[in-house]
Formats: structure tokens, C-alpha cells, sequence
């Protein structure tokens, strides 16, 4: 079981909450409705046989919300999750997770927008730092750069691989004066040992001493006209990716529209009118 997002909670069914909407004939929620939860916690959206189902708004005491797609109670599909921090997730859900294409803003104002797997970014992506005008793209695996990658700097640009979320091995620059510079990145480990691609099985070693801020060091080798034959490969999404056997069976779209009108308990005009005010001032705040 994934860990939980921040802001996200889960419906205790062992608690009683209020819910004033539509039922089906025996009883269940069915149709659309408004929940209270007995922690503050409103859900304003559809029902199918008591689980939250297709469109709805799913507003937390915290300040947090969700607006999107679920099935069978959970997130699923495409939806919008602001987080307490205000930063800000829009794209793909899968069962209670980020997952397929989506866009993340950060408080700092940098955007990810790529693939996602297990609320992690996973697969092809770019990543747009706001100070410093900088972008990104290539492939992430499971939230690290990890694979062919391209820089694209102000008035150069750089293409190589990346290893543990730093450029490693060959690699070229492209200038604007189209010339390109050809070399490769090499770390060093916690003893200061220079590490190339002839010896990165020493990179579980030297891991955590790149995490505490150890960089890179580029070691030119020659120079040459621009020729796009002489660039690195270029990053290509996962073969995972292309294939997506995770799928979620919505039994509910069907039996919901067939469903006679008359077989609800209707909401009243004062709860639908409650529910037109919470999506007015809560999901006008994008």
C-alpha cells in the first residue's frame, strides 16, 4: 500500500458522517450528493452504490482539495490536488496516486511536467527551474535523474547521461557560435578518487557522498563544427510506459445512467445550493 499524500485522508465507513444526496433503492448513495465527514471533510460530487464515482470535489479540513475523476472511491483518472503548501499537482490518478502525464508546481514557481508512477516522477519528463531560466529533460526514474538527458541553458545547451541525479560520462556542449565541445563528467567518491564509466560500479559507494552536495567535474576533450550526427541519444519514454495494463473497471457508468430518476432520494435545493458555494470558493482558487 502506497503511503499517503499529504492532505489525503481516507473515509472511515465505520463513521458516521452527513450525507444528504441521492440514493438508489436499497439505500446506498447513488447519484450525486454531499458528505460530510465527521473530521470536517467534505466530498461534493457523484456516488455509485456508496463509493465515491466519476466527477467530484473532495475538499480537506486542512485546506487541501482534490477536483478530478474517481472510481471506485478512489482518485482515478485526470484531477487537479492542491496540497497544503500550495503547491499544486494536474494531470493522472490511479488508483489513490500521481500516475501517467502529469504537471507539478512548486512554491519556488519550478514546474515538472512528465510521467508519473507511484507518485514519484518516473519516465520522460522536463523540469523548468524559474530563477535561474534553466530546463530540463530527460528520463527520471523513480523521483532521480537516471539516463540520457538535455540542458538547455540560456545560450548553450548540454546533452549527455545522468546517473544518481548528476551528469556522468560522455557528453557534449552546443554553443550558439555553432561549435560543440565534447568531453565527459566524472565524480569523485568521499576519499576524492575520480570516478569514470570504467569503474562506476563505485557509485553505491560514493551515493550518499553525492547526496551531501559532491558535483560533478567536466573534463573537456576536443572541440568540433556542430554536427547533429555527433549528439548523444536522445531520451525516449520508458517501454513501460508504452505499455499500461493498470486499468480500473468503472461498473458503474453504465448502471448509473440507466438508472431511473425516480429511484433517488433527490438533494434538496438548500444542499445544492451549499454544494455551488463550496465549488465557487474553493476551486476558484487556481
Amino acid at each position: 500500500m502506497a503511503e499517503k499524500l499529504q492532505g489525503e485522508e481516507e473515509e472511515d465507513v465505520n463513521l458516521m458522517g452527513v450525507y444528504e444526496g441521492e440514493r438508489n433503492s436499497n439505500g446506498l448513495r447513488h447519484g450525486k450528493g454531499k458528505y460530510q465527514f465527521p473530521n470536517g471533510d467534505i466530498y461534493i460530487g457523484e456516488y455509485c452504490r456508496g463509493s465515491r464515482n466519476n466527477q467530484g470535489v473532495y475538499i480537506f479540513k486542512n485546506g487541501a482539495r482534490y477536483d478530478g475523476e474517481w472510481r471506485s472511491g478512489l482518485k482515478y483518472g485526470r484531477g487537479t490536488f492542491l496540497y497544503p503548501d500550495g503547491t499544486r499537482y494536474e494531470g493522472e490518478w490511479k488508483r489513490d496516486e500521481r500516475c501517467g502525464f502529469g504537471v507539478y508546481y512548486y512554491l519556488n514557481k519550478d514546474i515538472y511536467e512528465g510521467a508519473w508512477r507511484n507518485n514519484l516522477r518516473h519516465g520522460l519528463g522536463s523540469y523548468h527551474f524559474s530563477e535561474s531560466s534553466v530546463k530540463f529533460m530527460g528520463i527520471w526514474i523513480n523521483d532521480g535523474l537516471q539516463g540520457p538527458g538535455h540542458i538547455i541553458y540560456p545560450r548553450y545547451h548540454f546533452r549527455g547521461t545522468w546517473k544518481h541525479n548528476l551528469p556522468f560520462g560522455q557528453g557534449c556542449f552546443t554553443f550558439e557560435n555553432n561549435c560543440m565541445q565534447h568531453g565527459d563528467y566524472v565524480h569523485r567518491n568521499c576519499e576524492g578518487d575520480v570516478m569514470t564509466q570504467n569503474n562506476e560500479s563505485q557509485l553505491g559507494d560514493a551515493f550518499s557522498c553525492i547526496q551531501s552536495g559532491v558535483s560533478s567535474l567536466w573534463c573537456a576533450r576536443y572541440i568540433t563544427s556542430y554536427n547533429p550526427d555527433l549528439l548523444p541519444l536522445e531520451a525516449k519514454p520508458l517501454h513501460e510506459q508504452m505499455i499500461d495494463n493498470d486499468s480500473l473497471t468503472d461498473e458503474c457508468h453504465k448502471e448509473v445512467s440507466n438508472v431511473e430518476s425516480d429511484t433517488f432520494l433527490p438533494l434538496s435545493s438548500e444542499t445544492e445550493n451549499d454544494a455551488i458555494d463550496y465549488q465557487e470558493e474553493f476551486l476558484g482558487e487556481t
